[in-house]
């Protein structure tokens, strides 16, 4: 397993962009797809975006694609997300998440470590 520490939240109006960053660490990081889940309040977590190892490989949502962006740097060992475009419906808890299938698998069941989440909150 690894553990993971996201960072990057807050508020932010609606149309406005904001950046995630998640920092892992563990001897198997690199063994791990990487990705961000989400959890308005009442609703169940979601996925929104994943990473393969080499970045060369990534999956989004669909209520996300073509406004957020996932990426890696593995050398800091850290996986980021852009949010441009931002909607008041974006408001949620995003959490960081390793999964060695994560991306093929898109609910909580290809997760094998969370992160305790950041809150944003996206203002209309």
């Amino acid at each position: 397993q690894v553990a993971l520490v996201e960072s990057g939240g807050g508020l932010v109006q609606a149309g406005g962009s904001l950046s995630l960053s998640c920092a892992a660490s563990g001897r198997t990081v690199r063994n791990y797809r990487m990705g961000w889940f989400r959890q308005a309040q009442g609703k169940e977590r979601e996925f929104v975006a994943a990473i393969n190892w080499s970045g060369g490989s990534t999956y989004y949502a669909d209520s996300v694609k073509g406004r957020f962006t996932i990426s890696r740097d593995n050398a800091k060992n850290t996986v980021y997300l852009q949010m441009n475009s931002l909607k008041p419906e974006d408001t949620a808890v995003y959490y960081c998440a390793a999964g060695r299938s994560l991306g093929y698998i898109r609910t909580t069941y290809g997760v094998d470590s969370w992160g305790k989440g950041t809150l944003v909150t996206v203002s209309s």
